[in-house]
């Protein structure tokens, strides 16, 4: 089973790169983030000519999170399920497909540390650990994806003396990650690639892209039993180029058969 995660930056804008990166590298399921559509709005039947079952949480210009899958997709929720108020922002759609429990998150960026929407990004990790912790254990089949807007360590930014004082790297976001990593999840891509300068989103600017300057902040955490079926894991960086491209690419793990 091929599991993907993307932030398409407006699906919008980007459906036909989607539909030929679908045709191309043919995910199980891939989890889409910013899709910036109203769920009236989204393109579930031009999935469903290419096989795939939809959910989607939209709010219309802004963020919205989708869950495409071949291989089942039931008992979708959409939002928190922590006990808690919704949230007012479409960042978190949650499903079970093909016996894994899948939650596709776009995290807030936050902004800077002296905004109120960094105190937002920290109080919505904290809610994403319940929402795991509430619903699941660390035995579970479970994956959390997308975009954290946050990198992990200083492996996974270009130049981290460039980004001291900001956002995506500061300790308390990097701690937050940790924590949900502590509680029994595994970030994929550094359990195949311990060492490796890679990258997953570059700014549109400057030609950070083709420069290399970039951050891993789209991210594929898993539980030991989804952990023990991968095979491998990658960031698909041809995604990023070419017309048009999100300023994401996408990132995606293969799983043996249960």
């Amino acid at each position: 089973m091929r599991i993907a995660t993307w932030n398409v930056n407006s699906l919008k804008a980007r459906l036909g790169r989607v539909e030929e990166w679908l045709a191309d590298v043919q995910p199980d399921v891939l989890c889409m983030q910013e899709t910036k559509l109203a769920d009236d709005a989204f393109p579930a039947l031009t999935f469903q000519a290419l096989g795939y079952e939809t959910a989607h949480h939209g709010q219309g210009q802004w963020n919205g999170v989708a869950i495409l899958s071949k291989v089942g997709l039931t008992d979708v929720v959409a939002n928190f399920a922590d006990g808690g108020e919704p949230d007012a922002e479409a960042r978190l759609i949650t499903a079970t497909c093909g016996g894994v429990r899948i939650t596709s998150v776009y995290v807030p960026n936050g902004r800077s540390l002296d905004h109120e929407h960094y105190q937002y990004k920290l109080g919505w990790l904290a809610r994403l650990q319940d929402h795991v912790s509430m619903n699941s254990t660390p035995s579970d089949p479970v994956i959390v994806t997308g975009d954290f807007n946050i990198a992990p360590d200083d492996r996974d930014v270009y130049d981290p003396t460039k980004l001291v004082g900001a956002t995506h790297v500061s300790p308390p976001e990097r701690a937050a990650l940790a924590d949900l990593c502590g509680w029994g999840m595994t970030d994929l891509f550094r359990h195949f690639h311990d060492d490796a300068e890679v990258y997953s989103w570059w700014d549109y600017r400057a030609g950070d892209f083709h420069m290399g300057r970039g951050m891993r902040i789209d991210l594929i955490l898993a539980t030991a039993p989804v952990l023990a079926r991968s095979e491998f894991c990658i960031v698909d960086r041809n995604a990023r180029k070419g017309t048009s491209p999100s300023d994401h690419a996408p990132v995606l793990v293969d799983l043996r058969d249960a």
